[in-house]
């Protein structure tokens, strides 16, 4: 039985290579074996992001929160110890989303914060 070749499978895996690769420039783009290394460390990146993405809005979060409350006489450590002292569970997403979108809510919840600090 005579040897049969890879033509197919690897015609079509050079081709979602060169497809994923579409949007660069030069021999990243038109190159094979570039392309696949170009890929594989946009992978790679995209992987790290994702992660990392998680911290950059924390750290947006918790900024936006704390300008916020020092808005209201509290630090972001004496804000979040109050609402959790008044067993307040918010998280620091929709905290954030209420301190840019709607400054009543925000207010009122750095009252209670302030209320427990001083009850504690």
């Amino acid at each position: 039985m005579p040897r049969t070749k890879t033509v197919v499978p690897g015609r079509k895996r050079r081709r979602k290579v060169m497809t994923a690769v579409k949007g660069n420039r030069g021999g990243r783009r038109k190159l094979y074996q570039t392309a696949r290394e170009t890929l594989m460390r946009s992978l790679q990146f995209a992987y790290r992001d994702r992660r990392a993405k998680k911290r950059e809005f924390r750290k947006l979060w918790i900024v936006r929160i704390n300008a916020a409350a020092r808005h209201h006489g509290l630090s972001y450590n004496a804000f979040i110890r109050g609402l959790k002292a008044a067993q307040v569970e918010i998280d620091r997403k929709v905290l954030a989303d209420l301190a840019i979108r709607d400054g009543e809510a925000f207010a009122r919840l750095a009252e209670v914060a302030k209320q427990a600090t001083i009850a504690a």
